[in-house]
């Protein structure tokens, strides 16, 4: 049985290429289920953001496995295998451990230490265990890994400044528009959580900006705004606000193009009519939520994912110095966790023998009761806690060897011999 992660991530991927492998939220139970029903799978939990696409299973065959994996999230990208390989991650047992905990400290992330990964890894196990997908393997790992993330947090300075894409979305727009955004119109597409930080981001840093959040749901638009004094409206009402904006972001969980290139040529002339300056549009969206046919058309700049990692890298040479801090952290968990496994590998072995062990002293004693009639209930207490304390030192140096060579070649032929001696 291994563990094992296939991927795309996006600091290695093209992103027309990963928006098609990304797994809506609607479609995670319907993915899972079909992940969970392949007879090699015991195990399987998908974490699918922006920025990633991975998919992490328990396998008892670890090479078909991961050609089964690799097929799965290239038939559902309708791309090729071959034209996925060199951009797929591909790791199995203590590499899965060492990566998961990498991701939830948010050192592969496009912003260094962003901070929405973190729940991103929680609710992706949570989700898995809801649909009856994830055991106690991948459980263990991801909330092992969760728990990495918030001590590299915690006791290094990786989470100081900048952390989050949505707020490196807004500080692209302001550096769009001369340094700031106060007193110019925002429209934030989207009040799901990276809508939330984009609106946290504009309190935080421009609290004089103008802000409309519009959402397909108009009433979480409008609590939404409330935050920032705002205004919230639904979708019938985008067209007007795109023509009166000066900067948009964008971030639905939309799979389709939510603002395409006719919507915005429209926008575009009305503007121009108007006489209004460039309009600054930020796409977090993966899929994208806006057509990139969009950036030909006079009036507008669109920016995506990858520029929003561009700009990121340049500003993060301040917390460069912490992902040393946070790797040793990761290695130090990674570490824990694979001791902990091990020891977890051997248990079963040992309960076998200290449960055959038992079996011997409560028989022997049973059959040498009748002979030793002459002892009263104390006496014969304290014979039988002589015996387990003999037991339980005979059992010492066994469950300590077992512990110590568990998940290695000597840890397995000691677990047969075990067996084999002892008749478990």
């Amino acid at each position: 049985m291994s563990v094992v992660v296939i991927g795309l991530e996006q600091h290695k991927t093209p992103l027309d290429l990963l928006e098609r492998a990304t797994i809506p939220e609607d479609g995670l139970a319907k993915t899972l289920a079909r992940l969970r029903d392949r007879p090699n799978f015991s195990e399987v939990a998908v974490l699918s953001t922006c920025l990633r696409t991975e998919i992490y299973a328990v396998v008892e065959r670890f090479h078909e496995g991961v050609a089964d994996l690799q097929e799965f999230l290239a038939s559902y990208a309708g791309t090729p295998i071959d034209s996925l390989a060199e951009y797929m991650t591909v790791l199995f047992d203590d590499g899965v451990a060492l990566h998961l905990f990498e991701v939830a400290s948010g050192l592969r992330s496009a912003v260094l230490g962003e901070t929405e990964v973190l729940g991103q890894v929680r609710r992706a196990i949570e989700r898995a265990e809801a649909e009856k997908a994830a055991g106690p393997v991948l459980s263990g790992l991801f909330r092992r890994a969760v728990q990495t993330g918030r001590k590299a947090r915690s006791s290094t300075g990786i989470a100081r400044g900048t952390t989050s894409l949505s707020h490196v979305a807004v500080d692209v727009a302001a550096a769009r528009l001369g340094g700031s955004l106060d007193d110019r119109r925002v429209l934030v597409i989207g009040a799901g959580e990276m809508g939330e930080g984009v609106v946290e981001g504009l309190a935080k840093r421009h609290e004089h900006a103008d802000v409309v959040v519009a959402n397909r749901t108009a009433g979480r638009a409008r609590t939404l705004a409330e935050k920032v004094d705002g205004e919230g409206i639904g979708l019938a009402g985008l067209a007007d606000a795109l023509v009166m904006a000066d900067a948009v972001i964008v971030s639905t969980g939309a799979t389709l193009h939510l603002l395409d290139a006719e919507l915005l040529e429209r926008v575009a002339a009305e503007r121009a009519e108007a006489g209004r300056a460039q309009l600054v549009i930020v796409d977090l969206g993966v899929p994208r939520n806006v057509d990139p046919a969009v950036a030909g058309i006079a009036g507008l700049e669109l920016l995506d994912m990858d520029d929003l990692g561009a700009h990121a890298e340049r500003a993060l040479e301040e917390r460069r110095a912490e992902a040393v801090a946070v790797e040793a952290i990761v290695r130090q968990e990674v570490e824990r966790f694979r001791a902990e496994d091990r020891a977890r590998g051997a248990a079963p072995v040992v309960a076998a023998l200290r449960g055959r062990l038992d079996e011997v002293r409560v028989a022997e004693l049973e059959r040498h009761r009748s002979r030793l009639v002459g002892l009263d209930e104390d006496q014969w207490h304290e014979v039988d806690a002589v015996v387990r304390d003999v037991l339980a030192k005979v059992m010492h140096q066994p469950t300590v060897a077992l512990k110590d060579a568990a998940g290695t070649a000597r840890g397995e032929r000691l677990v047969e011999a075990v067996r084999a001696l002892f008749d478990l």
